[in-house]
């Protein structure tokens, strides 16, 4: 069985500007990572380094921001 996860992460890999990601730069201290969501509170945060990309969490809203 695929999970959300996983769909969105091929989604990500296929197409990262796919509205429905809501792929958004995350502002303060973490104004260098990105996230992206997984459902309406599920976000993965990431930073984009040399080679592509590196999930560095993943988490409901207030766990990860």
């Amino acid at each position: 069985m695929v999970t959300k996860f996983q769909t969105r992460l091929k989604l990500f890999i296929n197409d990262s500007t796919n509205p429905i990601l809501k792929d958004h730069q995350l502002i303060g201290p973490k104004s260098y990572r990105r996230a992206f969501s997984i459902t309406g509170d599920i976000r993965v945060i990431y930073q984009k380094v040399e080679d592509g990309v590196l999930l560095m969490d993943i988490g409901s809203h207030n766990q990860v921001y």
